[in-house]
């Protein structure tokens, strides 16, 4: 068994990823004994990732606030606690806070053959975020 003891800090989402203030406290790493990685992400209000994709898919469970999660081309979806976003390999996505809203989840996903977890592509617009 490994513990981890809490009382680490947590850790400014990068400026490259996000828009707005977030925050990630990691919960695991892929490893030579798992290849599944998990964060648990706090996002202030308006703040959000930038488009992206995951080799593997993505899993989202909320566990706070109210927030968005939107596919390239599709329509905004409204997401909170309690909700499970389950993301396909490569699909194309952003997720985040309402404008007025914090929201926080639970990210779970898998490293590929390469140890790869994410694909960081451009910025959400602002008209991308409200739409």
């Amino acid at each position: 068994m490994k513990f981890t003891r809490s009382g680490g800090g947590s850790g400014p989402g990068p400026a490259e990823s996000f828009t707005g203030a977030v925050f990630v406290d990691a919960i695991r790493g892929p490893d030579e004994q798992s290849a599944v990685g998990a964060a648990h992400v706090r996002f202030t209000p308006g703040a959000r990732t930038a488009w992206h994709t995951h080799p593997k898919g993505q899993t989202l469970y909320v566990t706070d606030g109210i927030g968005y999660v939107c596919l390239r081309g599709g329509q905004v979806q409204e997401i909170r606690p309690g909700d499970v976003v389950y993301i396909e390999p490569g699909e194309e996505h952003w997720h985040g806070a309402t404008a007025e809203r914090f929201m926080s989840h639970v990210a779970i996903q898998e490293a590929d053959a390469d140890g790869e977890v994410v694909t960081w592509l451009e910025h959400v617009t602002d008209d991308e975020y409200v739409a």
